[in-house]
């Protein structure tokens, strides 16, 4: 029987439960496995839980080298799809017995090297890192990270490391077959910031597609922009605020369709008899607006989760695969 003035040990709860110490210790390190716990486990963590057993993670950490936390580095967790991402990440590292130390600083590289040193000095056994700019390998070289194992999550960045993003080309692409399918053909783009590579994707898919169908797209007509409403209505108001405006418009984000939304109302335009709006995500509230935005859903929860678990393949493996996962359009009454 354990003291209550100390921690009971491994020792003691695996007498209590009736098994060797070395079953009761793999019990209370491991995660739950898929098909659930044995008996004996489910009475090992019973008797550990009753005893007041915390498991000593510093200790632990220094037979195995590891310390079974994870840094993620997220600028823009105030966005819709990054903390849907995040809540992915947090909810798959936590069911593989992980915890996560995030960073959230803004989207520019210096930041983001800070971020990445204080979390490397805490000793994470890998990095997830969602917001590298075009083009990543530089940087990522500059880092000086040896064999810590790093993943890009939601943006590639061009950066020489395993990935997983969302199929932003194809995404690109669902886009403006949808316009072409609806008879549109004077089209533009708002085509978000030239740093990020999701934009450039999703961009190079759509403006390619129009091109098999032998339609270009004028300079003029393709505007980078930042993710974020504000964004959508610079960009808009170039667009719009003319006489040769587009009749359809792809926005590489909702939240940058929103903005496009707000100038074609202050305009007096009627969407989308006046003007055809696709975006990008589909975020909840899009589904709500007075108009309804058609729009390409990225898995933004499940690419959190699978990128939580090609990380853990590569700690444990020192490899894994990237991934693109799918994306589908969602057509609504804008377009």
């Amino acid at each position: 029987m354990s003291r209550p003035d100390r921690a009971p040990t491994l020792k003691e709860i695996a007498e209590r439960a009736g098994v060797h110490v070395s079953t009761a210790s793999r019990v209370l390190r491991q995660p739950e496995p898929v098909d659930g716990w044995s008996e004996s486990a489910l009475r090992v963590r019973e008797v550990a839980a009753e005893l007041g057993y915390r498991p000593n993670l510093w200790a632990a950490s220094l037979r195995t080298r590891r310390t079974t936390t994870l840094g993620v580095v997220m600028p823009r967790l105030t966005d819709g799809v990054v903390a849907t991402t995040y809540q992915g990440i947090e909810e798959a590292a936590t069911k593989a017995g992980y915890s996560v130390l995030l960073s959230s600083p803004p989207d520019d590289l210096e930041a983001q090297r800070r971020a990445i040193t204080l979390l490397v000095g805490r000793q994470v056994d890998g990095l997830l890192l969602s917001s590298l700019h075009i083009p990543g390998r530089p940087f990522v070289e500059s880092l000086g990270l040896g064999q810590l194992p790093i993943l890009t999550v939601t943006r590639h960045a061009d950066a020489g490391l395993p990935f997983v993003v969302g199929d932003d080309y194809r995404g690109g692409a669902l886009a403006a077959r949808h316009l072409l399918d609806r008879g549109y053909t004077d089209l533009a783009i708002i085509a978000g910031p030239d740093h990020a590579s999701t934009a450039r994707d999703r961009r190079d898919g759509f403006l390619d597609t129009l091109r098999e169908a032998s339609i270009e797209v004028p300079a003029a007509r393709i505007i980078p922009s930042s993710f974020d409403v504000s964004g959508g209505v610079e960009a808009g108001r170039t667009l719009l605020d003319r006489p040769d405006r587009p009749r359809a418009i792809f926005a590489v984000s909702d939240t940058i369709a929103i903005g496009i939304l707000g100038v074609a109302r202050d305009l007096g335009l009627s969407v989308p008899d006046d003007l055809a709006v696709v975006g990008y995500n589909d975020i909840p509230v899009v589904a709500q607006l007075p108009v309804p935005l058609t729009t390409v859903r990225s898995p933004a929860h499940d690419i959190g989760v699978a990128a939580v678990r090609r990380l853990l393949d590569l700690v444990r493996d020192g490899d894994a695969e990237s991934m693109r996962l799918p994306v589908e359009l969602v057509v609504r009454a804008s377009s």
